[in-house]
């Protein structure tokens, strides 16, 4: 089974609870994505050490 062919019976599922229905498969993948490059790069930097004196 398939991404869409789960995400339809999740769907339908829903609808029979009166849920609201999950979002499609993929919807958030760009967002993970650059959150993850992001999180690389922000950790992939050395940083400072402030010594406090101003220096």
């Amino acid at each position: 089974m398939n991404a869409i062919e789960q995400h339809m019976i999740d769907a339908y599922r829903a609808l029979q609870r009166g849920e609201a229905p999950p979002p499609p498969p993929g919807r958030d993948d760009l967002a993970a994505l650059r959150a993850a490059r992001d999180h690389h790069l922000r950790g992939s930097r050395p940083r400072e050490e402030s010594t406090g004196c101003g220096q």
